[in-house]
């Protein structure tokens, strides 16, 4: 058996060189998928925020408007939401049984 030689030191330079541009390639790719919640958090700049801040306003301004515009709407309203005394409730729920019964009839 022949014990292995010397190698040059230019070999072992060219080699440490090849290995560097090789770990340059790695590092500079993306790194692997991972879930957003293990993601580090990048602060957002105060433009950013403001700018969120403003859709946010808008959007809640936008809700009160279509909630205030649907109380003022003139759609018939559930009976259950209808607000009325008792008695009227109950001469209606009468009439109901009334126009809904075949009494008229004999």
């Amino acid at each position: 058996m022949s014990t292995p030689e010397e190698p040059s030191l230019e070999d072992v330079l060219a080699r440490a060189r090849e290995a560097s541009k090789e770990l340059a390639a790695v590092l500079d790719e993306p790194p692997p998928w991972e879930p957003i919640w293990k993601r580090p958090r990048k602060p957002k700049s105060k433009a950013e925020k403001k700018q969120e801040l403003r859709k946010q306003r808008r959007r809640l301004q936008d809700a009160g408007r279509r909630r205030f515009a649907a109380g003022q709407s003139r759609r018939p309203r559930s009976r259950q939401n209808r607000v009325g005394n008792a008695a009227a409730r109950r001469d209606a729920r009468a009439l109901s049984r009334v126009r809904h019964s075949t009494a008229w009839l004999w």
